[in-house]
């Protein structure tokens, strides 16, 4: 039992890896990841984007004659009709797994970090547990329309190797991995991860894009500038970017601001740099498509990213986040935000999500794959 436990182990994550170590071209095979515990056998073959799919799964309902991907030439999250949803590898709304973003439109990426928490830890565990919650996100929404699985190839790329005992180290790591993600064409749709994870992401991704806005739903604004004596932690990643220029400061808006504060005017340092701070008392009891509308006129067409933290909601809703704030949003007016690709006419260049190029209709897509996450609230996750 001790060494197939080893060589099972082997496969979660190589020692000294940064996001995964070295495999072979993705557009030729699917193995099992750093994370898989299933042996390569069990994972179907993916082929290249221009042909079918062999389906997800498919090896492990043998008499099966529907793939579970349906022959589509993307890759598309089994039907629980075809496939229970306790089987197989626990991946983000159980689509394949590779070893690198190459040759996909979208991927999501974890990264479990929560060492620049302040208060209750635990965020580390959101990706594997976002992951487990994702079983019940299906193909199509109804109410919305979205089918990104369409016309984007998706997959889940497994985490990005933190070191927990050190934050600026993890912010290396964490920019490194971006930047091969970035390199590639892809667009990452982020799991977190406690909101310092957004510093890193967001100097890979302008590295490449130049300054992008920035959409950001959170309690809190995020701009400290130091704690403990320490200039890197989860309160202080927009303050950081503003610093180094990521963030194009005219199309910045924060969404959901509220709660005690350390200084009389908690919200002066955001209106000198030109954001937008919607109090969560300008959203209470009423939608916020109107809103959302604005936002989406001010964001352009210009490259922008979306920041979505667990505590903008209500701590009735999600009690396990670690800095809860009472009076905050609620699932409904989350999905309004959701709404926010909607509509006639060109939207911004989505660049990625913390839950932060291909042709612009890839990147509505994209974002819709995205938002598709948000409805579950569960985003760039920071509990």
């Amino acid at each position: 039992m001790r060494p197939l436990l080893w060589a099972a182990c082997s496969q979660l994550l190589p020692r000294g890896a940064g996001l995964c170590a070295p495999k072979p071209a993705v557009t030729t095979v699917v193995t099992a990841s750093h994370h898989s515990l299933q042996p390569p056998a069990l994972l179907a073959a993916s082929s290249s984007p221009g042909s079918v799919s062999a389906g997800f799964l498919q090896a492990l309902v043998p008499g099966s004659r529907a793939p579970s991907c349906w022959s589509s030439q993307f890759n598309v999250p089994p039907s629980a009709l075809l496939v229970a949803r306790p089987v197989g590898v626990c991946s983000m709304m159980r689509l394949p797994v590779q070893a690198s973003a190459e040759g996909l439109d979208v991927a999501f990426v974890g990264v479990p970090l929560d060492t620049g928490t302040s208060n209750r830890p635990g965020a580390r565990f959101g990706p594997r547990q976002i992951r487990a919650e994702s079983a019940m996100v299906r193909r199509y929404n109804g109410s919305t329309g979205a089918a990104p699985f369409d016309s984007l190839r998706v997959a889940d790329i497994g985490d990005v190797n933190v070191n927990l005992y050190n934050l600026p180290d993890s912010c290396r790591l964490i920019r490194e991995s971006y930047q091969e993600i970035v390199a590639s064409g892809c667009v990452p749709l982020t799991l977190g991860g406690d909101h310092t994870i957004t510093y890193p992401i967001l100097q890979a991704l302008v590295a490449k894009h130049g300054a992008v806005g920035l959409v950001h739903v959170d309690a809190h604004t995020d701009t400290g500038d130091a704690a403990l004596g320490e200039k890197i932690y989860h309160g202080s990643p927009f303050r950081r970017c503003v610093e180094e220029g990521l963030l194009d400061r005219g199309r910045v808006v924060q969404i959901g601001i509220r709660g005690s504060s350390y200084d009389p005017d908690p919200l002066r340092y955001c209106r000198e740099q030109g954001f937008r701070v919607v109090p969560a008392e300008e959203c209470w009891m009423k939608s916020l498509q109107p809103l959302m509308r604005e936002v989406r006129a001010q964001m352009g067409d210009k490259p922008m990213y979306i920041s979505f933290d667990i505590d903008g909601l209500d701590p009735a809703y999600a009690p396990g986040t670690g800095t809860p704030e009472i009076a905050g949003l609620t699932p409904a007016q989350v999905r309004a935000h959701a709404a926010l690709p909607r509509g006639k006419g060109s939207w911004a260049p989505f660049k990625g999500g913390r839950f932060t190029s291909t042709a612009k209709w890839k990147f509505r897509e994209a974002r819709k794959c995205f938002l598709k996450v948000i409805r579950m609230g569960k985003a760039e996750l920071s509990p």
